[in-house]
């Protein structure tokens, strides 16, 4: 799946297959490419070939079958230190005896590039980092928020025009990524670099990346802009995997062009968007996110579904609330709401209709 060899491809997978015991495939037949300059984040739970996808790129690991090529270039037989390739990984992978200086003049040094080019290079990647008064010190004496940015400046260092991350912010704490998140993205558009980032945290993928490769047991299950995953996810593991979802199953009764009837387990009757369904009396998963759905009538626009729900908590969280409820044999049925004035405040057992219009509801595959 995915998308495959393009014209302007910078990093292009085909056909590529990893193996590492010769009879379980870790990555199955993937084909990619990306333009220069894209940040691409490789998203999905821990062993579903994201990581292996990214070492293989590095050179790091060998594709079993298929070719990996850099600038229309085959790279599969060429050594990681003569990719031209940037790393940053989560463990930073400083070099403890060394100054931040020093570490960042390690892999000028290995390129033969001389000593007065050299200082300037590693003024200006501190500089990005914001890190240009700590050249003297070693890693122990830096934070790990420190620390990163000093491994993100040793990956930039001899301006590569492509860079790999490994869960580069996973140590730290939540403020310290979020700041973190912005400054690299900014980065990479700024200096126009390519940049393929694995993570298995979505809302890293969702606000950093350009595209995300949605992962799941060695095949890209969808590849897409953040806000096109979200709003428009292609099958089951795509809704639940990525930002809170609700599903409701029920089976196929009708399809009409760009509406499907679906009887609920339950008996009600609703109309989703028929996007992964295999044909009438088919099982179903409907999906709809949870700031969809309304509970307040005067809210409800025409031609809204609306089904009786029973309310079995309701917790205040700041600029939000989130509701849990009895939706349709559903004892876990979300329904997010902005903390506003006008909003009512819901009790354990009390009875609502709640509803949302058809075209935010999706049918998928069960």
């Amino acid at each position: 799946m995915a998308d495959g060899s393009s014209a302007n491809a910078f990093v292009e997978f085909e056909r590529v297959q990893k193996s590492y015991d010769g009879e379980t495939l870790v990555v199955k037949d993937l084909n990619l490419s990306m333009p220069q300059g894209e940040f691409l984040t490789m998203l999905g739970p821990s062993g579903s070939g994201k990581t292996t996808c990214l070492m293989m790129l590095a050179g790091f690991e060998t594709a079993t079958h298929g070719e990996i090529r850099l600038n229309g270039r085959p790279i599969n037989n060429i050594p990681p230190h003569k990719r031209g390739i940037g790393m940053v990984f989560q463990n930073y992978a400083l070099f403890p005896h060394m100054t931040v200086a020093e570490n960042l003049a390690f892999p000028l040094e290995v390129r033969k590039i001389g000593k007065a080019a050299r200082e300037e290079k590693i003024a200006r990647a501190l500089d990005m980092v914001q890190m240009s008064a700590f050249g003297g010190r070693r890693p122990a004496q830096l934070s790990g928020g420190q620390q990163q940015r000093i491994a993100l400046a040793r990956a930039l260092v001899f301006e590569p025009e492509l860079v790999l991350m490994d869960e580069p912010l996973g140590a730290l704490d939540k403020q310290l990524r979020e700041s973190l998140q912005f400054e690299i993205t900014h980065l990479a558009h700024q200096l126009g670099i390519t940049v393929v980032y694995v993570t298995h945290d979505q809302t890293e993928a969702l606000t950093m990346s350009d595209r995300v490769a949605v992962f799941d047991d060695g095949v890209i299950q969808q590849l897409a802009a953040p806000d096109e995953l979200y709003e428009a996810p292609q099958n089951s593991f795509v809704a639940q995997f990525i930002g809170e979802n609700n599903t409701l199953e029920g089976v196929v009764q009708e399809i009409a062009g760009e509406t499907c009837i679906v009887r609920l387990d339950d008996g009600e009757i609703i109309d989703a968007k028929p996007v992964n369904v295999t044909g009438i009396g088919a099982r179903t998963k409907v999906s709809i996110r949870p700031e969809r759905v309304e509970f307040i009538a005067e809210r409800l626009q025409e031609g809204a579904h609306t089904l009786h729900a029973e309310v079995l908590e309701f917790i205040y969280m700041g600029d939000m609330f989130r509701t849990r409820l009895k939706v349709a044999g559903n004892d876990d049925f979300i329904i997010k709401s902005r903390n506003a004035p006008d909003q009512v405040r819901l009790q354990p057992g009390q009875k609502i209709e709640i509803g949302w219009l058809p075209q935010d509801c999706r049918a998928l595959d069960a």
